[in-house]
């Protein structure tokens, strides 16, 4: 029995080793490649958009990468930093779109599509004119920060109504949070142009699903309030201050239940280049997902019209996902996906300063 459990221990010891030396002579490697490989396309598409500028339009679109700038998001319509697609020609909202297309995924680009779409909605469910300048679809600007560089860090913003997404590239890696996507109408009603769509329906669906399968103890925990909040507790603050995780946590979920909690994240997630989506799943297996928690406010059932609203969020050690549908009626969605440490490509940009300073 002895020389068994010392021969079981050996295997497991071997098996152990075998998958750190596969780990860092195989995965590190190929994610550290992918990594690179996405950083050089970004830095390639915005170079590409930026060279079809003229001076003045460059003046615009280019801000120095510490400015207080790249900081200032918000998902409201105004008047924003950076080159707006309405003072672009087709080639240069072409090569802006471009810099959509290498960062997100398939899926992502249709949402931010589909989001920007929805304003030619808002202008005939308010009864705007066809060239409105509040609900407008070309209002949605493009800014870099810094030079695309290599060796230097540098960064990129597309901000408009409902849309705003921030991506950080330092040292041949590239941070994607904040990022909001948001839909008014949530789903577009009968009578309007685009009758049905639901921009963010997968997203909803998913969590109207997991929260459905929790029974009563359960829903004692996730259930944090009958009545939802107005928008994000969160809002569009430079660093999140939200402490506390509540709710159900992961690691206390059926298996079943577990899955739909994992198809969630994953559909958020799964909005971008697939480099970015594996990095920060790899992030959170790292970060212990068991201790990711899942909690609501709000009806339980999707009401839309009726002055109901509902909010959930998943909140983790790394890592949070804010959503909340109460305006108009339960009918217009604000999402988020926040970084708690690493917001803007904070952890980056100290480790890059840090070893700069040891030079």
């Amino acid at each position: 029995m002895q020389t068994c459990s010392f021969v079981s221990r050996r295997i497991s010891d071997s098996a152990k080793i075998f998958a750190l030396l596969f780990l860092y002579l195989y995965v590190v490697p190929v994610e550290l490649h992918a990594q690179k490989k996405l950083s050089s396309d970004l830095k390639s598409a915005s170079e590409q958009f930026l060279g079809t500028l003229t001076a003045e339009q460059k003046a615009l679109a280019t801000l120095p990468f510490d400015s207080e700038w790249r900081y200032d998001w918000n998902y409201t319509p105004r008047q924003r930093k950076g080159l707006p697609l309405k003072q672009m020609n087709e080639s240069q909202r072409k090569a802006a779109m471009n810099l959509l297309k290498v960062a997100l995924s398939d899926q992502g680009l249709a949402k931010a599509e589909a989001i920007i779409s929805l304003e030619y909605v808002l202008r005939q469910v308010e009864k705007r004119p066809e060239n409105d300048t509040y609900r407008d679809p070309e209002n949605y600007a493009f800014a870099v920060f810094g030079s695309p560089d290599a060796k230097q860090p540098w960064g990129w913003s597309v901000e408009g109504h409902h849309l705003s997404l921030h991506f950080t590239i330092v040292d041949n890696k590239v941070e994607f949070m904040p990022s909001f996507f948001g839909s008014n109408p949530g789903i577009v009603l009968p009578g309007y142009i685009q009758e049905g769509k639901q921009v963010l329906k997968e997203e909803t669906d998913a969590a109207f699903r997991l929260l459905g399968s929790f029974d009563e103890q359960q829903l004692k925990k996730v259930m944090l309030a009958n009545k939802a909040p107005n928008d994000l507790l969160t809002t569009n603050s430079r660093k999140v201050n939200l402490e506390n995780r509540e709710g159900l946590a992961l690691g206390d979920m059926t298996p079943a239940q577990q899955k739909m909690f994992h198809e969630l994240i994953n559909i958020y997630l799964s909005r971008y280049h697939v480099t970015l989506k594996n990095q920060e799943l790899d992030r959170l297996r790292q970060a212990d997902m068991n201790k990711i928690y899942f909690a609501w406010m709000g009806d339980r059932e999707p009401i839309r019209g009726a002055g109901h609203g509902h909010y959930f969020r998943v909140h983790g050690p790394t890592f949070l996902i804010e959503y909340d549908n109460t305006q108009n009626g339960g009918n217009h969605v604000h999402s988020v996906v926040r970084d708690l440490t690493n917001d803007w490509g904070e952890d980056l940009l100290k480790a890059h300063y840090e070893a700069a300073h040891k030079k």
